[in-house]
C-alpha cells in the first residue's frame, strides 16, 4: 500500500518577467515501510520534491497524498497539525532551538501533542543514540554529529508514520555520518516508519530499498 502519491506535481517560480521551472510533472508512488533515496546533481530539484511530498509547501500543479489523504489544498493551520502527528524532519542544519537542552528540544513535539509523557519518551530516545548523559546541554554544547542524533530523537519522538531527511549527514565527518545514517535507518525499522531522504551521496544510496533521480526537475529513474 502507498503512503505517499505524487500525481504530475510541478513547482513553478517567478522571478521578475521569468518562469523558472523547478519540478516538472513527476509522478511516484512510495510504499510504506520503504527507505528511498532522492539523487540527483545540484539544482535538480530533489529538495523542492521534498518539500512538496512532506506539505512544507504545495506544487503549482499536480496533487500529493499522504496516507491516502490528499493534501495539496490543505490550508497551512491544517497541514502544521498533520505533519506534527505524522511526519518527522531531519535537515542538514540540525534546526534545534538554542535556548532548549537536548532533551528539551526534543520534547517540544511532543509537548505541542500533548503527550504527558513527553519527557519520558526524549529520555528513552536520547539513551537509545548514546546521549543520555547530555541531556541537560545546551546545542552550543554538542559536537554537529550529537546535535544531529538530537534532532533524529525529535523526528521520531511522536512515532511518525514518514521520516523525510534532507543531506541529514551533509554537515558531518564520515564517521559521524555513518553513525547518524546507521541510527536512522535502524530507528526508523524499530518504529516501522518510512524514510525518504534527499542525497547525493552514493554510499548512502547503496542503503536504500529504491533510488530515484532527478536530473533538470524531472524523474530520470
Amino acid at each position: 500500500m502507498s503512503i505517499i502519491e505524487a500525481r504530475n506535481i510541478s513547482k513553478t517560480y517567478r522571478i521578475d518577467h521569468r518562469r523558472i521551472n523547478v519540478l516538472e510533472q513527476v509522478s511516484l508512488d512510495i510504499a510504506a515501510g520503504e527507505f528511498v533515496v532522492i539523487s540527483g546533481s545540484s539544482g535538480s530539484g530533489k529538495t523542492t520534491l521534498l518539500t512538496l511530498l512532506s506539505g512544507l509547501d504545495h506544487p503549482t500543479a499536480g496533487q500529493v497524498l499522504i496516507d491516502g489523504r490528499d493534501i495539496t489544498g490543505a490550508s497551512e493551520e491544517q497541514l502544521a497539525s498533520f505533519r506534527n502527528r505524522t511526519i518527522g524532519f531531519v535537515f542538514q542544519s540540525f534546526h534545534l532551538v538554542p535556548s532548549m537542552t537536548a532533551l528539551e528540544n526534543v520534547m517540544f513535539p511532543a509537548e505541542l501533542a500533548g503527550d504527558s509523557r513527553a519527557d519520558d519518551r526524549a529520555e528513552e530516545l536520547l539513551a537509545r543514540v548514546g546521549l543520555a548523559k547530555r541531556a541537560d546541554n545546551l546545542p552550543s554544547q554538542l559536537s554537529g554529529g550529537e546535535k544531529q542524533r538530537v534532532a533524529l530523537c525529535r523526528a521520531l519522538i511522536n512515532r511518525p508514520k514518514l521520516l523525510f531527511a534532507d543531506e541529514p549527514t551533509g554537515n558531518l565527518d564520515s564517521e559521524n555520518g555513518e553513525r547518524v545514517l546507521s541510527q536512522l535507518i535502524t530507528l526508523k525499522s524499530e518504529h516501522g516508519a518510512t524514510l525518504v531522504l534527499v542525497t547525493h551521496n552514493p554510499d548512502i544510496a547503496h542503503a536504500a530499498d529504491r533510488v530515484l533521480t532527478l536530473k533538470d526537475g524531472r524523474l530520470t529513474g
